[in-house]
């Protein structure tokens, strides 16, 4: 049965929330002040009419919108976005009690995400090639993304090739696909062992495609061209389908942010520090220690850091920083750190940060929740927040990223 509700106010996965009696109901791609035709499911709703749109209502500019659950925000105009993005960063700092400065929101621009990572399923009608519906596995087919960068929109084409080839019958696979200047680099996920024959198969297609790399859970097929991505003066490749920061300007804005924090510091510490995206720019006039899980990425980012010259030292170490974080007595050498946890955040470091007291600190972080939870830790051990900067990676979703920049005033403890 439907009901007509009034929407209320914007939830922070995007959901206009109308307040009953029964209590909050949410309701996808519905907005503030809109009243709207709903079918109701307890305390969700599926939206069946906009009856009064909001001023800040706007044209989608994806055909897949509301199928696809890669973006949840494309119909709220630009301004009212940016500001209903920043108001999270804000909102989760309140929430621990942090009175903080926040910046204006750093914009995303639409065709800028150099890797996605695409669903993918054998089925008796062919392959089925796209992003999964939200809150569902159904895969939505796509022929368009505004969000992603043109070259993987124009090569779907050839991935669904690919998947063809790489995927089994009935059995989920994952494209993670990331466009750099040497071309495509395609890792796939959950193919299983292969045949032969397959990889024959699959090699000629990556060829005929001139993708850069193909890979197979994690073995490389072929490589034509290193697909290497630029760290400050530093070409990295990263292992098959390991981690990258999603827009390169978004990563360029955040090590600008770092870098600039860090400048007076002699000696920085880089904690999960990835493949090297903040240590190998640092490095340009830092001495840096680059903590990271993954030996990998902490592969990739010891030879970036041979291959190329007039960086300072830097020094590396495998270690599981959520269950052996650096102690203050190991941090006690540094004056300036940076980390950038995924997102569940770095409880147990952050503690070890405010004990050591390293002067200069910035914290990264793609989950508002826990970094709000993290600098609620540096700024009870005696660090300020001198300016966090919200910075849009995945455009019209959710997620924002952040930048926090603190400093201790006190003498450091020993």
């Amino acid at each position: 049965m439907s009901e007509r509700l009034t929407i209320d106010r914007l939830g922070g996965q995007g959901d206009g929330i109308a307040d009953t009696a029964a209590g909050p109901c949410y309701v996808p791609f519905a907005l503030p002040g809109e009243t709207v035709t709903v079918e109701r499911a307890g305390s969700r709703a599926r939206l069946l009419a906009v009856e009064q749109p909001a001023a800040e209502r706007v044209a989608p500019a994806c055909p897949h919108f509301s199928d696809c659950g890669g973006c949840a925000m494309q119909h709220l105009a630009d301004a009212a976005y940016r500001a209903w993005k920043r108001e999270r960063v804000v909102q989760a700092l309140a929430s621990r009690g942090l009175d903080v400065p926040v910046d204006a929101l750093v914009p995303c621009p639409p065709g800028a995400r150099r890797r996605v990572a695409l669903a993918a399923r054998r089925t008796a009608g062919g392959v089925v090639l796209g992003f999964h519906r939200a809150q569902s596995d159904r895969i939505v087919p796509v022929e368009a993304c505004p969000v992603a960068a043109p070259q993987i929109v124009a090569a779907l084409p050839a991935l669904r090739r690919v998947a063809t080839l790489l995927g089994r019958p009935g059995k989920p696979l994952q494209l993670v696909v990331t466009a750099g200047e040497a071309g495509l680099d395609v890792a796939a996920r959950g193919t299983g062992r292969l045949g032969e024959a397959a990889v024959k198969q699959a090699v000629a297609a990556a060829l005929e495609e001139d993708f850069a790399r193909l890979s197979a859970d994690g073995e490389v097929l072929v490589e034509p061209r290193a697909p290497a991505v630029r760290f400050g003066r530093a070409a990295v490749v990263p292992p098959p389908g390991g981690f990258l920061q999603a827009v390169a300007a978004a990563e360029t804005a955040m090590a600008g942010l770092v870098t600039a924090h860090l400048a007076a510091a002699r000696r920085v510490a880089d904690l999960y520090a990835g493949a090297g995206a903040f240590a190998l720019r640092l490095a340009e006039a830092h001495t840096v220690h680059a903590v990271e899980a993954d030996g990998a990425a902490l592969a990739a980012l010891e030879r970036g850091a041979r291959a190329t010259s007039g960086l300072k030292p830097v020094t590396t170490e495998r270690r599981d920083l959520d269950r052996r974080p650096l102690t203050a007595a190991e941090l006690a050498g540094f004056d300036g750190l940076v980390f950038d946890p995924p997102r569940a955040g770095a409880q147990a470091q952050a503690r070890q940060i405010a004990a050591a007291a390293v002067p200069h600190v910035a914290a990264v972080s793609c989950s508002p929740g826990t970094l709000a939870r993290d600098l609620a830790i540096l700024t009870e051990a005696g660090y300020a927040i001198a300016r966090v900067v919200p910075i849009d990676q995945f455009l019209w979703s959710p997620h924002v990223e952040a930048v926090a920049l603190l400093a201790h005033g006190g003498r450091r403890r020993r």
